[in-house]
């Protein structure tokens, strides 16, 4: 198989191309991340997933990378987005909003083909509930760290797994890549998964 150069230092996302068999070097790009007030909501992670790509698509232009993966996960919640929060305070803030409701996880994966010159993305929604949580938990949970570098400060295959109460849509996705999502997108550009 070929190796893909994955444009993210996400340990999650690394996982599950692991768990795939896809070889793969870790290249993240780590500009800015700039919101613009005429796009969608889903069109923004969108932008974000594609940005990091071309980004490396540039750092690379001098080397023949057939592969280039990148994707953008954020939280959706009373019509604002949450990324990874900056500090315990916004930890508690979102997990305590998240807290007896539900929110949606948005990942967006951008594929670039060198073979066939091509940029290729898919957009997957999917909802989790949380149940209600009392402050206890909320400072427990904030005390392991878990929230630190995971979009909405908390990890679905972490501690956080014992607040949620259902998921509807892709456990992968909501880690942060949806393993049937990118095997869709690398099939149909002609990967060779042998």
């Amino acid at each position: 198989m070929e190796p893909i150069v994955l444009a993210s230092g996400s340990p999650r996302r690394q996982e599950i191309l692991k768990k795939m068999g896809i070889p793969f070097t870790v290249m993240p790009d780590n500009s800015p991340e700039e919101f613009e007030p005429e796009l969608s909501f889903t069109e923004q992670i969108e932008k974000f997933a594609i940005k990091k790509v071309k980004n490396i698509i540039k750092a690379t232009s001098d080397v023949n990378v057939p592969w280039i993966l990148g994707a953008d996960t954020m939280i959706l919640y009373n019509n604002k987005l949450y990324g990874k929060p900056a500090t315990r305070e916004e930890a508690k803030e979102m997990i305590s909003g998240f807290s007896g409701n539900t929110h949606t996880v948005i990942t967006a994966i951008a594929l670039w083909s060198s073979k066939n010159h091509e940029l290729t993305t898919s957009i997957r929604e999917n909802q989790v509930t949380f149940d209600a949580l009392s402050q206890d938990e909320i400072e427990a949970y904030l005390d392991i760290g878990e929230w630190q570098g995971a979009a909405g400060g908390y990890r679905i295959q972490g501690e956080a797994s014992k607040f949620i109460k259902e998921i509807k849509g892709s456990y992968t996705s909501i880690m942060g890549l949806s393993i049937r999502d990118i095997y869709v997108m690398l099939k149909e550009q002609g990967y060779l998964f042998n």
